[in-house]
C-alpha cells in the first residue's frame, strides 16, 4: 500500500514539474510575442492590402472561383455536419455548444477550403502577393534571391519568372495533426480556444517558408529561427486563423495574411541590414 502510495505520489510531483516547465515556456512565449507585436502583423496586412491597389491584382484574378470554393464548402458544411456535431458537443458544452459548434464548422471549412485554394487555385496569387509586398517595402534585394524582376513602379507588374519553386502544397501530416486536435472540442469552451491556438501555431510556422526560401536557409536554420521565436509566431498564427475562419471571405484574408508576414519579414530584414551595418561602423571605429 505504501508503495503505491509513494509511486502516487511521485507521478504527481512530476505532473506538477511538466505543468511549471510548460507554464513557463507559455510565459517566454508570451512575453516574446508581446515584445515583436507579431499579433499585429495580420491586422497591419489588411489595411495594407487595401490601401496599395496594385497587390490587388493576383487576389482579385482569381477572386470568381475562390469565392465559388468559399461558398461551396462553408454552406454544404454547415448543412450537413452542423446538427449532428451538435448534438455530440451539446453533451460536454451544454448550451455553449451552439457557438463552440458554430467555431468548430467554420474552422472546419476553412481548412478544408484552404487545401483546395492554396493547392489549385492561390497558390501563385499568394506568391506574387508575398513577393510583391516585398518589393513594394523596398526588400528587392531578397526577392532576387527567388525570381527575376523587371524594372518599373508597380511591385507586382515587377515580378518576373520563378527561379526558386513556391510555398510547399497542404502535407498529409498537416491534415493528421488537425485530426489529432478535433477531439479538443469535446473539452467545453476552454478545448475550443486550444484546438485554435494549437492550429494557429501550425499556420504561423508556415508564414515565413517562402521567406526562408529566399534567404537560402536550410530545414536546421528555420526550425533553429522557428523555435527561437515560437511565441510570435504562435500569436501572428492564432490572428491569421481567426480571420480565415470568416465564411466566404477566407481567402481575402489569406491574401492579407500574406501581405502581413512579408512585412514582418520586411522589417526582420530591415532590423538585419541595420545590425550588420552598426556592426560594420564599430569595426572600422
Amino acid at each position: 500500500m505504501s508503495q503505491s502510495s509513494g509511486v502516487a505520489s511521485s507521478l504527481q510531483a512530476r505532473a506538477q514539474e511538466v505543468v511549471k516547465e510548460d507554464l513557463a515556456e507559455a510565459k517566454i512565449q508570451v512575453n516574446d510575442a508581446a515584445k515583436s507585436g507579431s499579433y499585429l502583423y495580420p491586422i497591419k496586412g489588411i489595411f495594407y492590402f487595401f490601401s496599395h491597389r496594385a497587390l490587388w491584382k493576383p487576389f482579385l484574378s482569381r477572386i470568381g472561383p475562390t469565392l465559388a470554393v468559399s461558398a461551396g464548402v462553408t454552406v454544404p458544411m454547415f448543412i450537413f455536419t452542423y446538427l449532428p456535431q451538435l448534438a455530440i458537443l451539446v453533451w460536454v458544452n451544454g448550451p455553449l455548444a451552439v457557438f463552440t459548434t458554430v467555431l468548430l464548422v467554420l474552422n472546419e471549412s476553412s481548412t478544408i477550403t484552404s487545401i483546395i485554394a492554396r493547392n489549385f487555385i492561390m497558390q501563385d496569387a499568394l506568391l506574387d502577393t508575398f513577393d510583391g509586398t516585398l518589393v513594394a517595402r523596398g526588400a528587392t534585394g531578397v526577392v532576387k534571391e527567388g525570381r527575376e524582376l523587371q524594372p518599373g513602379s508597380d511591385p507586382i507588374g515587377k515580378l518576373g519568372k520563378v527561379l526558386k519553386s513556391p510555398f510547399d502544397r497542404f502535407s498529409p501530416k498537416a491534415i493528421l495533426r488537425y485530426l489529432i486536435h478535433l477531439p479538443l472540442n469535446f473539452i467545453p469552451v476552454v478545448g475550443t480556444v486550444i484546438f485554435i491556438l494549437l492550429q494557429g501555431r501550425a499556420r504561423g510556422q508556415s508564414v515565413h517558408d517562402r521567406y526562408f526560401q529566399l534567404k537560402s536557409w536550410g530545414k536546421e536554420r528555420r526550425s533553429a529561427w522557428i523555435q527561437a521565436h515560437a511565441g510570435s509566431y504562435t500569436a501572428f498564427g492564432f490572428v491569421a486563423t481567426l480571420l480565415e475562419m470568416v465564411p466566404v471571405a477566407s481567402l481575402l484574408f489569406s491574401c492579407t495574411n500574406a501581405v502581413g508576414a512579408a512585412l514582418w519579414a520586411a522589417d526582420i530584414e530591415a532590423k538585419g541590414t541595420q545590425t550588420a551595418g552598426q556592426a560594420a561602423s564599430d569595426k572600422d571605429n
